[in-house]
């Protein structure tokens, strides 16, 4: 039955974006879709995580990338990575789901969490950037919205510590919070199969006025 409604939701997505693939864009979106499938056969995908996969796909294979998703690179699985060219990118979905374990310290978890994210996937793509549905405010460390050479030992030594009261295996290094780069933010229209694509610190600027 979860199998039967997984694949319905996801033809339900794949049919609203089809009308706006061309025939050699609809066949590689086809074998993402298939590919999905067979994760959830395994039991290693969810449905709202996977949704945004597909159609981050559609935007990157629109672009003239070849993607895959829940890609293998250098003992890291990323969410979506395209190649074009001599370029790369690795894109992570970001839901703001936060575990029964981390009740407690959802805002804490949540930007350790990015953190994380943010340095253990930029030093291995030409280009990193974060999904996230329009209905989520991001918990991204202001430090990691800086270009890295404006990156302070200090906030290097922060990022460090909050990074380190969760992800210890393995932990991330100083080396790579030094060098992190977040390059932008995606808000991902699921209802219309859509992204925008933000500036990571318009994307801040806008995220401050949703808090207040």
């Amino acid at each position: 039955m979860k199998l039967k409604k997984f694949r319905r939701d996801v033809e339900t997505v794949f049919e609203k974006m089809r009308g706006e693939l061309e025939e050699n864009e609809y066949r590689k979106i086809v074998v993402i879709k298939d590919r999905l499938l067979q994760l959830r056969r395994l039991n290693k995908v969810k449905i709202n995580h996977s949704v945004m996969e597909l159609i981050c796909a559609k935007h990157l294979i629109q672009k003239g990338f070849d993607v895959e998703i829940e890609h293998d690179l250098d003992k890291v699985s990323c969410d979506v990575y395209g190649e074009k060219g001599f370029g790369s990118v690795i894109i992570e979905v970001e839901t703001g789901f936060v575990p029964p374990e981390n009740a407690v310290d959802p805002l804490t978890y949540l930007k350790a969490r990015i953190a994380s994210k943010i340095t253990r996937y930029s030093g291995v793509s030409n280009k990193f950037i974060l999904a996230t549905p329009p209905y989520y405010i991001m918990q991204v460390p202001p430090p990691l919205t800086k270009p890295p050479r404006f990156r302070t030992d200090e906030e290097i030594t922060s990022l460090k510590g909050l990074c380190d009261q969760y992800y210890t295996n393995p932990p991330v290094s100083v080396e790579e919070i030094r060098n992190a780069r977040l390059h932008s933010i995606f808000a991902v229209d699921v209802d219309k199969t859509q992204v925008s694509e933000w500036e990571v610190n318009e994307y801040m600027g806008k995220a401050s006025l949703w808090h207040v």
